[in-house]
């Protein structure tokens, strides 16, 4: 019984790891030789991945796609649709294309700009990105050595779009923008188990989301377009024109156009932040970047971006996996005269630099819903926003305040 019993034992101790964290920093220290997978547990054995099923939505599904010519003022008239629910977290709302009052809205837009197919080079290591061929499959092999195919990782263009019902143009507003971390899908863990579109809204903040399908499913931090110099820049001008339409004013373009963002990386998504903020093109607009155990390489882009901008504010929240690297970050940082902070207890302002360790008992799994406080992103936005930015009471049943 005891040599039938262990291999299971064995299997349950992995239960609740944080991802290795050689396979996260994978794309930021790429070398030509990437072959050689690291030692210890992969990604595969702490974290059993789901069949692809889930990747696009079925009909039984909630989360249905829409291209931003369904909303456009300009299709022709069509006969009343079939019975199909839209896509929402509501999802018993009747189908409209143009409702008639404002309703919060959480849909999957394609968008040209986003991550993903991504078919040029890895700036790290200077090839090409799709560096496997099988037939007329192309594919990437990570750092691990794994392989991961581009039809099934990297060709999928959606972006997750939330408005909160209580958002108002005509006030002063943000634009979030999420990087998930790795072995995520959108519907799955961003807007269901993370609940990132549901921390924008109670925070009441006069806040707008987008979160692009970065890697699907897999235990890989590629940046894909972010990778290239002002593909951050073009993935916010799409999203404006996008904004606008679901919105229900293409007018509104302009507006969305010219909103400050906030950029939140969670673990695998320090990457995309990094390079967005380093070659995206429009760094200056960045008013904050809160990162959630994510400092997993690339100091020296973070480092850069909090020298350069002192009137946005730096957080990064982390466990005992990424903590050698946010300490390294915190030396730099104090080395440029720059002051850092250990605690979210104060006011967050502009130039703020603060530094959170949790403790044990906190899983990097769930990190996105609970780290220092509980719903992270709800509390910094809450911290973050100023009276006129405030459109709805919050609702955060924060610990810390």
């Amino acid at each position: 019984m005891v040599c039938a019993l262990l291999p299971a034992m064995l299997v349950l101790s992995h239960c609740g790891e944080a991802p290795n964290p050689s396979a996260l920093a994978a794309n930021a220290a790429l070398t030509a030789n990437e072959s050689a997978p690291p030692s210890g547990a992969t990604f595969d054995e702490r974290f059993p991945p789901p069949s692809f099923g889930d990747r696009f939505p079925t009909a039984k599904e909630s989360f249905a796609q829409h291209l931003a010519a369904d909303f456009s003022a300009d299709r022709p008239p069509q006969a009343a649709p079939a019975p199909y629910k839209v896509a929402s977290l509501g999802p018993d709302l009747p189908y409209q294309l143009r409702p008639t009052s404002r309703e919060e809205l959480t849909t999957l837009v394609s968008m040209k700009s986003s991550a993903f197919p991504y078919s040029g080079n890895n700036p790290a290591s200077d090839t090409p990105f799709l560096n496997i061929s099988q037939g007329d499959r192309r594919g990437h092999r990570s750092f691990s050595g794994k392989v991961f195919w581009q039809d099934q990782t990297y060709n999928d263009s959606r972006v997750l779009v939330h408005i909160p019902e209580s958002f108002d143009l005509k006030r002063p507003g943000v634009i979030v923008v999420f990087f998930h971390g790795n072995g995520a899908t959108l519907e799955r863990d961003v807007r269901d188990r993370q609940m990132v579109p549901q921390q924008i809204s109670d925070s009441g903040v006069n806040a707008v989301l987008l979160a692009p399908q970065m890697a699907v499913d897999a235990a890989d931090s590629s940046a894909g377009k972010f990778w290239q110099p002002g593909g951050f820049k073009r993935f916010i001008a799409e999203s404006a024109d996008n904004l606008a339409r679901l919105h229900g004013d293409p007018a509104a373009a302009r507006a969305f156009a010219n909103m400050p963002i906030v950029i939140v990386g969670y673990s695998g998504g320090f990457l995309p932040t990094a390079w967005s903020l380093e070659v995206g093109g429009i760094s200056d607009r960045v008013r904050g970047v809160i990162l959630l155990d994510a400092v997993y390489g690339e100091l020296d882009k973070f480092a850069s971006w909090i020298e350069n901008h002192r009137s946005g504010f730096f957080v990064s929240s982390y466990t005992h996996y990424t903590a050698r690297h946010d300490r390294d970050l915190m030396r730099m940082l104090q080395d440029k005269g720059i002051s850092v902070s250990e605690n979210m207890d104060g006011p967050l302002r502009p130039g703020s630099v603060i530094f959170v360790e949790t403790g044990e008992g906190i899983t990097h799994r769930d990190y996105v819903t609970q780290a220092w406080t509980r719903n992270p992103i709800e509390e910094v936005l809450v911290k973050m926003a100023a009276p006129s930015m405030r459109v709805a009471a919050t609702t955060t049943a924060s610990t810390s305040r």
